[in-house]
């Protein structure tokens, strides 16, 4: 769909565009929860294609964590008085169709483990990034229940994004050399 433009160039934003930082908040809220939705159906085939125990164990570790992420959403939804909807989130959606990408690309094994490792970490940028604005709007908003509840998952995806670097680091990336 193409975006309408004015004649000065600047994008003409949609009707039901965010014109409040809380609307803009949501409509972020409502991207995530896609997102983590999308992850859990995902992170099963990352899972399946690695090699390496401790890459599978640590993608496991992390869908159960993901799980939680999606109840902690759906209960700032809730913190908010509003229903859990979820619309699909473009960014994630490439991200997840890229590490497919990837793991067609690469031979299973350690190449692939690393493969993995950089799409995983590609999404749990998107998400620290995301996580991170969001629960800044809720701080600012006023919104304490809900800015709880996106710092906890901040901490988990940045404690996530650590434990892959390591792994990379110790393992998976100097196997693949």
């Amino acid at each position: 769909m193409a975006k309408k433009t004015t004649t000065n160039g600047k994008i003409a934003p949609k009707k039901d565009a965010a014109d409040k930082l809380k609307d803009f908040m949501v409509d972020g809220m409502k991207d995530l929860y896609w997102a983590e939705k999308a992850l859990v159906k995902n992170l099963p085939k990352m899972a399946k294609n690695a090699t390496s125990k401790k890459l599978k164990d640590a993608v496991n570790l992390h869908l159960d964590e993901t799980k939680d992420q999606v109840k902690r959403l759906e209960d700032a939804f809730k913190a908010l008085k509003l229903k859990p909807e979820a619309v699909k989130c473009d960014a994630m959606d490439g991200l997840l169709k890229e590490a497919e990408g990837i793991m067609e690309e690469t031979e299973p094994g350690a190449v692939r483990d690393a493969a993995i490792i950089a799409a995983a970490q590609k999404v749990e940028h998107y998400e620290i990034a995301s996580y991170g604005t969001l629960a800044t709007y809720a701080k600012l908003l006023g919104e304490k229940e809900v800015m709880q509840l996106l710092l906890a998952t901040l901490n988990e995806e940045k404690s996530c994004d650590k434990d892959l670097t390591k792994l990379a680091k110790t393992e998976i990336n100097l196997k693949a050399k």
